[in-house]
């Protein structure tokens, strides 16, 4: 199949879809709340959305400008993600972790103007405002049940504070022309895993595009709903779970965050019928003891990345049949294993979508014959189905897609039946329990510490089975220094998933010739004996969310 059914990419802005989507389900429940079980229908959906670009408008925002969503998961989130697309603004969902100078570069980078932020997390941008010095405009998302005082708030000079339902209080109208397929809808920030986190260009089709191909490719039907935990702001939850269930005319169940105490008590009270989850995710449900309540769900499909090596067990405990896929949130989605691929290949990332080619190439893009490793590449040919690039990046857009296809970085290869099989990342990234981490960021962070003269950060293989953050430091002369200043350090301008655990002091670090750091050096003698490491968790010192 060569075309993804239902996607046409002149009809794709958010605008049209969530008009239709209303139109056709109306007061059928979209979204459930899962802390109060307050509910969002769609109608509700298209009318508060509608609301959001109209208010964004009326505080005199310009059409185009970039809107900073600073948000743990909420019904407000939401709307504030989906919202100012619909005017014709740009969303630019942050990850709620982000503070400090980590903040001030999401903010600078993507040309904020505006920033729509919980209260709980409105000093984290007064903190990092003067890094941000476009924003001008920011609304406060009162903590659910209570009333917002932005008045009451210090702010910096030139930054206004409204309260969010002064958004929600606008016309339920498009001011002006609706946005155009191709109109850029949303910037959605990459982990930066060879250097600072680039912004993602999404335009209006393309955000349709993947709701779309997970409906399809994943089986949703109006009859599913699924159980989403893991944060929106990042693709898994927003453009897979919730996009997807937005086309397919199916429900979502939303819950703040990931609590394995809490997981199954949501699952069965929401009627929930999927879930996506990620490795931790995976490891914390199958380590709990069995139950005889381990089927008492309606789930019959879960989406696991990556699959388990103990993907059957997993399956036969709890009853559901697994699913997987491979694709990047730089691109679009490039394969899928699904209930229809063959059970023999439980463990790959399926055939490729429709409208995808996919192939394994060397170092210098050519062919490697089928079950041999090399890196992913891909080409869309759905029109305007991928991404537009990197923000303010052309260069980096451009190296990307060498020889006119999109180099993913990562290692696989493909078998002799066409199914793809992921191996390892290329790229110089970190994966702690779900969240990708950019060495180069934590590095950047690290190295103003004023005793610091050099860094390396690297993954350690810890008894969870999963990536942790270690750094080696080499230290200034004579520079007064403690690991717990370095600690407090990082908590102030790293978010608490990117502040190393493991901490070693160097006289010097192992380099190539051309001084490159060898961290796969310090790695490999780290993991021999990491007890003679510092480690914060046994020093009893905790990160700060």
């Amino acid at each position: 199949m060569n075309k993804l059914p239902g996607y046409d990419a002149r009809t794709s802005t958010l605008d049209i879809v969530l008009r239709e989507r209303a139109q056709q389900w109306g007061k059928k429940t979209f979204l459930t709340w899962m802390p109060d079980g307050s509910t969002l229908s769609y109608a509700q959906l298209d009318e508060r959305t509608l609301r959001v670009g109209a208010g964004l408008a009326a505080a005199g925002l310009p059409r185009g400008a970039h809107v900073g969503v600073l948000m743990n998961n909420s019904p407000e989130q939401l709307l504030a993600i989906l919202g100012p697309a619909r005017s014709g603004f740009v969303s630019v969902p942050l990850n709620a972790a982000a503070r400090g100078q980590l903040l001030g570069y999401f903010l600078d980078h993507a040309d904020c103007a505006a920033l729509i932020v919980d209260a709980d997390l409105l000093p984290r941008f007064l903190e990092a405002s003067a890094h941000a010095p476009r924003v001008r405009h920011v609304f406060v998302v009162p903590s659910r049940g209570e009333e917002p005082a932005p008045a009451a708030l210090t702010q910096p000079e030139g930054v206004t504070l409204h309260a969010f339902d002064s958004l929600l209080a606008a016309p339920a109208a498009v001011p002006g022309e609706p946005p155009a397929f191709s109109d850029l809808a949303m910037l959605m920030f990459t982990s930066g895993t060879t250097g600072p986190s680039k912004a993602i260009m999404y335009t209006h089709a393309h955000f349709i595009y993947w709701g779309s191909d997970v409906a399809f490719h994943h089986e949703y039907t109006p009859d599913d709903i699924a159980y989403v935990f893991l944060p929106l702001f990042h693709g898994n939850a927003l453009l897979g779970s919730t996009m997807g269930s937005l086309m397919a005319g199916a429900a979502i169940a939303l819950a703040p965050r990931f609590s394995v105490s809490r997981f199954w008590a949501h699952v069965r009270a929401s009627g929930a019928t999927v879930f996506n989850g990620v490795g931790a995710v995976t490891n914390f449900l199958w380590k709990q003891p069995p139950s005889p309540a381990d089927r008492d769900h309606r789930v019959k499909r879960c989406h696991l990345a990556p699959v388990p090596g103990f993907a059957r067990e997993f399956e036969e405990r709890f009853g559901m049949t697994i699913m997987s896929a491979f694709g990047l949130t730089d691109y679009c989605l490039g394969a899928a294993y699904n209930t229809q691929s063959r059970r023999d290949k439980l463990g790959s990332c399926g055939l490729p979508r429709a409208g995808i080619d996919l192939r394994i190439v060397d170092e210098n893009d050519f062919d490697v014959p089928p079950g041999t490793p090399g890196e992913i590449v891909m080409r869309n040919n759905n029109p305007w189905g991928a991404s537009l690039g990197y923000y303010k990046q052309p260069e980096a857009t451009a190296a990307s897609r060498r020889n006119l296809w999109f180099h993913t970085g990562d290692r696989g290869l493909v078998d002799a039946d066409g199914y793809v099989w992921y191996t390892d990342r290329i790229k110089d990234a970190i994966r702690r329990r779900g969240e990708n981490i950019s060495a180069f960021e934590v590095e950047e962070v690290i190295r103003v510490h004023p005793a610091v003269a050099d860094v390396a950060v690297y993954p350690v293989r810890a008894e969870t089975s999963e990536d942790e953050v270690a750094a080696s430091i080499t230290l200034r002369p004579g520079a007064d220094f403690s690991y717990e200043s370095l600690m407090e350090h990082c908590n102030r301008n790293l978010a608490y998933f990117m502040v190393p655990r493991y901490v070693q002091t160097l006289d010097d670090m192992p380099r190539t010739l051309s001084q490159k750091v060898e961290k796969y050096k310090l790695r490999r003698e780290a993991e021999a004996d990491l007890s003679a490491l510092w480690d914060r968790e046994r020093a009893g010192i905790a990160v700060r969310r």
